[in-house]
């Protein structure tokens, strides 16, 4: 399921990520695909990596967010810096901090554009939505509740 930014969330994050220069790259990507975080997402991938890295069919959005599951739903740092982004949304410093944890976490080197999509995902869907529908083995996987 895609999941997609209005107009006004991507206004608020360009306005609050607007000295924290990697999230612009982000967000123009956004802008150009209205919103939608995947083929955003999928769009800095390639342009990082090349399409050689997305070979075999596999949705390379879909397996970044399974791959990142263990390493982020397990951490508590993590998770506290999720929670404070919640609790003051309109604060840079807290947003930009967990961009930045999340690169710092996971084995996975992740351009700051693209950790940026994946931040701006996982806090508009919710952490614990995010880490039960990546749970290996859930035969609801693909079936995202609506957007909020």
């Amino acid at each position: 399921m895609n999941v997609q930014l209005t107009n006004d969330e991507l206004n608020s994050i360009r306005d609050l990520l607007k000295d924290y220069q990697p999230a612009n790259k982000a967000i123009d990507a956004l802008e150009r695909h209205d919103g939608n975080l995947d083929i955003s997402f999928e769009e800095l991938w390639i342009e990082k990596n090349g399409t050689e890295a997305m070979k075999g069919g596999k949705n390379v959005w879909q397996t970044t967010l399974d791959v990142l599951r263990d390493e982020l739903c397990g951490d508590e740092g993590f998770r506290a810096r999720l929670s404070e982004c919640t609790k003051s949304p309109e604060n840079a410093v807290l947003l930009t901090a967990a961009i930045t944890s999340l690169m710092a976490l996971t084995a996975i080197p992740l351009d700051p554009s693209i950790a940026t999509i994946i931040v701006i995902y996982i806090l508009k869907i919710g952490l614990n939505v995010y880490c039960q529908y990546t749970e290996p083995g859930d035969e609801n996987k693909g079936s995202l509740p609506p957007s909020k």
